[in-house]
């Protein structure tokens, strides 16, 4: 066995929250789980309420104007971003607010956020940050998840690490998988089969027992573009038609 140092992870995400045990559970499982053990990627949480400057560690306060609910203090939010966003040693990282307020997610953005070396997302809650540290310009990006509310942005944060994390090579096993699935060229992914061949009277296409590789590529394209026209036909409108696309 030979000696030396151990690479350095491909990538690294930091997520900024008052809940850092939400995340503990989900940082052990799975892909993810298996990625942080094997050294490829590296994962961590910091609690916002270590730079809280009182000893009750307080981070929210009433908001200005009267209404319900609390706001995320300015002075201890800021701290925490400049911290670790500048952290000794480590690339500046890019750093992403989870926001309904903020850009929509899809897959490009994905991919974009997967080729930076450090990623710090922010995780708000009750009424959100104070809007003096947007005006401080410490966020690069705000993201959505879509048009609901939650209760705070532990739920988006986890999955935006998740899905930008499994395109980071290595993470998942079979490169191929990640070209197939929905989203990747614009469209959403085909049906996908397995043992038994018959369920309740349904039966597996019998061109995926054919064992035709050609025929099944073209199958499977006809009914990945045939799911797309029906659910998501938004998705068709930006994307160029390939050669023989949709033939069978």
């Amino acid at each position: 066995m030979t000696g030396g140092a151990t690479p350095a992870p491909a990538m690294h995400v930091e997520i900024l929250t008052i809940f850092p045990g939400y995340f503990e559970s989900p940082l052990r499982e799975s892909l993810l789980g298996k990625a942080i053990a094997e050294g490829i990627l590296r994962v961590s949480v910091t609690d916002i309420r270590s730079f809280a400057a009182d000893r009750h560690r307080k981070v929210d306060d009433e908001p200005y104007g009267g209404g319900a609910g609390m706001v995320m203090m300015a002075p201890v939010v800021a701290a925490a971003i400049e911290a670790r966003r500048d952290a000794e040693g480590l690339p500046r990282a890019w750093t992403v607010l989870m926001s309904p307020d903020g850009a929509r997610l899809d897959h490009g953005r994905v991919a974009a956020l997967a080729l930076r070396p450090r990623v710090l997302i922010v995780c708000g809650r009750y009424e959100g940050i104070d809007e003096r540290v947007r005006d401080l310009g410490l966020f690069d990006e705000e993201i959505s998840v879509g048009d609901f509310i939650l209760p705070g942005g532990e739920a988006a944060a986890l999955s935006l690490a998740e899905a930008v994390t499994r395109l980071v090579p290595g993470v998942v096993g079979a490169a191929e998988s990640l070209e197939n699935e929905s989203f990747f060229r614009d469209r959403l992914d085909y049906p996908h089969y397995t043992r038994p061949r018959e369920f309740r009277g349904a039966a597996v296409p019998d061109v995926l027992l054919s064992g035709d590789h050609r025929k099944i590529l073209r199958w499977r394209e006809a009914r990945a573009l045939e799911r797309t026209r029906e659910r998501r036909p938004d998705l068709l409108a930006r994307r160029p038609v390939e050669p023989g696309e949709g033939e069978e």
